[in-house]
């Protein structure tokens, strides 16, 4: 049932925070990857007290709040499973690189893990290991957490409709859903109950459920993060987020995905379009991108013209902090 205190409340702290909210300007045309006014060193941590978001690839983020530290879905190791040369290897090994990872990650408090496929959970046992990290996510990341050796204590399982206080920050999870291919159906469906052995290739990773997450920064934005383009619209209203971290569809297999959820969100002030690189190739500027997923990345930018014509577009590049 809508819990109509529960919007008021989500709403009223969306509006508080409108004014002093500020995007950097730069880069807010649609169509071409952003440039913000301020960028730094990959890896380099945010002054003490400012709030910065760098995009990681994919659905990947850094969140710098302060001196403290917020991941969503890092996958930074990047290899190749055949995937954009129409050769997809679903029995590709599992492949973690510490030369790549270690250089970015110098710190994390949590890692915020929408689902499991590779693309999102590869590199998410060895960062919470080499961190600390607290890992927040599904039942399927609990156990597959096990099944890496990392201690129960480190694991944060949610089904969505939890709100989380960090303090200067609040989490809010999502109960989401995985978008569809072509075929309106999934790669690896499914999820573990119990912890399994260690998995050693891709298809070890299911999708396990799918998560979104809102954080609202104390004193700064609420900012929505999705890790694939489907949704449950009724669990969407009241966020009214800030900005949206919306994944660009692969399919048009959900019906009228753009303009059901820019309404279900309230038309956010800025939606930052993601997963529309090449995720097997490095991760330097400018991204790579596949002429397929520039045509969606374009399409995706156009129906939010279109559905929520008041939002502004930042189509952003590795490594750059944003400021919102």
């Amino acid at each position: 049932m809508f819990d109509e205190r529960s919007y008021d409340r989500r709403r009223f702290l969306r509006d508080a925070a409108a004014g002093a909210a500020a995007v950097s300007t730069a880069g807010l045309i649609a169509g071409a990857p952003a440039r913000a006014a301020t960028t730094a060193a990959s890896g380099a941590a945010a002054p003490s007290g400012a709030v910065s978001f760098r995009w990681w690839g994919t659905s990947g983020w850094r969140i710098d709040i302060g001196n403290r530290t917020v991941l969503v879905d890092p996958y930074l190791s990047r290899y190749d499973t055949g995937l954009f040369k129409g050769a997809f290897d679903e029995e590709t090994p599992l492949t973690v690189r510490p030369s790549v990872i270690d250089p970015l990650v110098d710190r994390a408090e949590n890692i915020l893990v929408t689902h499991t496929h590779w693309d999102h959970f590869n590199d998410v046992p060895y960062i919470a290991e080499r961190t600390g990290a607290r890992v927040v996510g599904t039942l399927t990341a609990y156990h597959l957490g096990l099944a890496h050796g990392l201690p129960s204590g480190q694991l944060a399982p949610v089904k969505g409709g939890e709100v989380l206080d960090f303090g200067a920050y609040t989490v809010e999870v999502v109960s989401s859903l995985h978008s569809r291919n072509g075929a309106w159906s999934m790669a690896f469906p499914g999820v573990r109950v119990s912890r399994p052995p260690k998995p050693e290739k891709i298809s070890d990773l299911p999708e396990g459920d799918t998560l979104a997450y809102q954080i609202r920064v104390d004193g700064g934005p609420s900012v929505f993060f999705m890790g694939a383009s489907d949704f449950n619209e009724r669990n969407l209203v009241g966020l009214a987020p800030d900005v949206a971290m919306v994944a660009s569809a692969a399919t048009t297999s959900t019906a009228d995905y753009v303009p059901r959820l820019m309404a279900a969100l309230d038309h956010p002030k800025v939606v930052v379009p993601v997963h529309w690189d090449n995720f097997e190739t490095p991760l330097t500027n400018p991204p790579t991108v596949a002429p397929n997923d520039r045509r969606r990345l374009d399409d995706l930018i156009a129906a939010v013209r279109k559905a929520s014509p008041r939002s502004r577009v930042l189509v952003p590049e590795y490594h750059t902090a944003y400021h919102f």
